[in-house]
């Protein structure tokens, strides 16, 4: 009961610290907005008061920034429920979305739907849709080539990840200098971003990571079986086989849709399940929806700065993860090789 009531703190503590974050993010800007505004705006459609600000801030507060730091939360939500379940699938902590090649492979889909117009008749899902082929199609891959009988092991998965990864890159670099079209802003949002960002895009991204937390969410009890190897999951009744492919797909599922609304955004899916990790433990009841909290506020945190840093100019927001997790990469690598 007392590990309950601790964890239910830690839980409420972490919504309290998202809602938090995100009046931060709709009050810090090139036009700042005092918390006591941008509270009574968002809760004016509730309350019915008249309101008492210009329509210039109301506008700027429900149409210009509440969405992009609404994309934030989900965005940063996905990329880490899905680092933590790929960490957990393959048994290391330095699996994620962005190592394994399905961020890349995403990108190269949705390149095709922005360069080239292919469409599946989905309407505005078109892009996601594009992204979730190329991703899932990437991981398959990647766990392929790794594959050696029945075994994949864990460093010629990580391994195979990364040159996919680069090799998905390079074709979509490619994509992009043989094409005329809206060439700057492309690159800008292969570096990951959340500028312009609208409620149309949230509408995008929305079904995805609602849906596929929830699966995966679902899904904790038998990933804690499989943290005591195949075999002993298979003796409690659990299909492994099954089980990989609904992960592998979901994930994928997750990462692709956050890529199509806001670039490559790397390393989120890796640094937060392994910090959250460390503090509430391998229980994936509890680390679960813990690392969905703790990526939202996180990916907040990163799109916050990444307008402040060089403002009024405004950084890409894959450059601060990357910052960030790439010297963590490093750490987690050679951690794992004195352990061997």
């Amino acid at each position: 009961m007392h590990k309950r009531l601790n964890i239910g703190i830690v839980v409420a503590g972490l919504s309290v610290l998202l809602l938090l974050c995100m009046v931060a993010g709709i009050s810090i800007g090139e036009t700042p907005i005092d918390f006591g505004t941008v509270i009574a705006i968002l809760v004016q459609p509730l309350t019915g008061a008249a309101p008492t600000w210009s329509p210039a801030t109301g506008m700027i507060v429900m149409s210009i920034r509440l969405p992009r730091v609404v994309l934030a939360a989900l965005v940063g939500a996905g990329l880490a429920i899905s680092g933590a379940c790929l960490q957990s699938l393959f048994r290391n902590p330095m699996a994620s979305p962005f190592i394994l090649g399905i961020s890349n492979g995403a990108a190269l889909g949705a390149s095709l739907v922005l360069l080239y117009g292919i469409s599946f008749g989905v309407g505005i899902f078109n892009l996601p849709v594009a992204a979730f082929i190329c991703g899932i199609s990437t991981i398959l891959l990647v766990y392929e080539i790794a594959r050696v009988g029945n075994l994949v092991p864990v460093d010629t998965l990580l391994l195979s990840g990364i040159a996919i990864a680069a090799f998905l890159s390079a074709c979509t670099s490619f994509m992009l200098f043989t094409s005329s079209q809206n060439l700057h802003q492309i690159i800008f949002w292969m570096m990951g971003g959340l500028w312009g960002r609208t409620w149309e895009h949230v509408i995008m991204l929305l079904p995805f990571t609602v849906v596929g937390t929830a699966i995966l969410l679902s899904l904790s009890r038998p990933l804690n079986a499989l943290m005591f190897g195949e075999e002993s999951a298979q003796y409690l009744g659990i299909e492994v086989e099954h089980l990989k492919k609904i992960l592998l797909i979901v994930s994928a599922a997750i990462t692709s849709a956050a890529v199509a609304v806001s670039g490559i955004i790397g390393f989120v899916g890796l640094i937060t399940p392994h910090v959250v990790r460390l503090v509430v433990g391998p229980d994936h009841r509890v680390l679960l929806p813990v690392c969905t909290l703790t990526g939202a506020i996180f990916l907040i945190a990163a799109d916050l700065i990444s307008r402040l840093i060089i403002a009024p100019a405004e950084m890409p927001i894959g450059v601060i993860t990357a910052i960030c997790g790439a010297p963590f990469f490093i750490y987690l690598l050679k951690k794992r090789r004195s352990e061997e």
